[in-house]
């Protein structure tokens, strides 16, 4: 297996009015996935069936869990149950690391 370091912040880029993604991991048990979200653009509000985690690399996240809403700025980490509707927004350009978890 190669084992080397991935640079987070510096793996996946900006696009102007976009939202990026790269996949890191995507097996049985669960994904990874890095987010570039250029400010002013989201995540519409959607249902997982699974836990997800979201940490902050760069930048501030603004999210709505169920009827809760957080604010997460670099270093942040954010746990979204399962079952309940999120959705994730970008005041500013901001970079995160998405893991969910399956099993």
């Amino acid at each position: 297996m190669l084992r080397h370091v991935i640079e987070l912040k510096e793996d996946v880029a900006y696009a102007s009015q976009a939202v990026v993604s790269k996949t890191l991991v995507d097996k049985a048990a669960g994904t990874m996935t890095l987010f570039a979200f250029d400010a002013g653009q989201n995540l519409s509000e959607h249902t997982a069936p699974f836990d997800a985690v979201v940490q902050v690399l760069e930048g501030q996240a603004r999210l709505l869990i169920g009827d809760d809403e957080v604010v997460a700025s670099a270093g942040g980490l954010v746990i979204m149950p399962a079952g309940v509707p999120h959705a994730v927004f970008a005041k500013e350009r901001f970079k995160m690391l998405l893991t969910m978890i399956r099993e």
